[in-house]
């Protein structure tokens, strides 16, 4: 069961621009039977295999590896690594209830997000992104690009990079979430860049923070269950792996939006299983 679990989390991963890993919480709830505090952090642990293995796959391949904003990218992964194990260590001092409720409201918010994106914009839904506008230009927005399509950081452009990470980090640690749902926004917002550099960044920015966050859970959590956590690595990464490989025939807008329909029903099924 792990494994299956572990795999769809990586499926939906791969299927997705962002907000894929919020699955994992409320799939380990309710199949897996694990307590909250267990769930968040073997959540941390699939999630960071599985980005691991998808920002590898991107970074050795000789036409991906550009597409990967390395910069911006440290930037916000380096302030999320930090403020991931305060979010665990937060979430530990709160009651379940207080965290599934937060929790719930999340993945209400990711949900509706993804609705209205599929809506607005189908194109953004599929594997096959937008065409590379690194050397646009978008007057207004906190990031410049120079002509080789390289970031120019300014004091607001770093300074929504900082804020950025910090969100990223507490809610990653705290809920046990990728973070792609805020990170692919607030880089499109900073900078004309295309939304297949915006997704493959957040790989290697999630891939960080998680891990951070999952390392956080093994120091503040007294019992690990090393297998657990292997079988569902293993499924993610495994996951992932089959979602590349037929995201190209299957992802657009219709799927997103049963995602995203999914995602409140498993949510709200998470937060009913608290009374019953």
């Amino acid at each position: 069961m792990l494994l299956a679990i572990g795999i769809l989390i990586g499926l939906v991963l791969g299927l997705t621009g962002a907000g894929g890993s919020v699955f994992a919480v409320p799939l380990l709830i309710l199949f897996a039977g694990l307590p909250l505090s267990s769930a968040v952090g073997i959540s941390l642990g699939a999630v960071a295999a599985s980005t691991i293995y998808g920002s590898l796959r991107i970074s050795l391949g000789k036409k991906d590896a550009q597409k990967i904003l390395w910069l911006p990218g440290a930037i916000l992964a380096g302030t999320g690594a930090i403020t991931a194990p305060m979010g665990k260590w937060l979430g530990l001092q709160m009651p379940d209830l207080w965290l599934l409720l937060g929790f719930s409201l999340l993945a209400s918010v990711i949900s509706v997000r993804m609705w209205s994106s599929a809506n607005r914009d189908p194109d953004t839904a599929k594997v096959v992104r937008a065409g590379n506008y690194a050397n646009t230009s978008a007057p207004g927005l906190l990031c410049k690009l120079s002509t080789n399509g390289q970031f120019q950081l300014r004091p607001r452009c770093l300074s929504g990079l900082v804020i950025g990470g910090i969100l990223v980090g507490l809610l990653s640690g705290l809920f046990g979430v990728g973070g792609g749902f805020l990170i692919v926004p607030l880089m499109l917002m900073l900078s004309p860049i295309s939304m297949a550099q915006a997704v493959s960044t957040s790989l290697a920015i999630i891939a960080l923070i998680s891990s951070s966050g999952f390392v956080s859970h093994l120091v503040m959590s007294p019992n690990n269950d090393w297998k657990l956590l292997g079988l569902t690595a293993s499924g993610g990464v495994l996951g992932m792996l089959i979602g590349q490989a037929i995201s190209h025939r299957i992802a657009n807008a219709r799927l997103q939006k049963i995602f995203a329909a999914s995602l409140l029903v498993v949510s709200g099924a998470t937060l009913m299983r608290h009374f019953i």
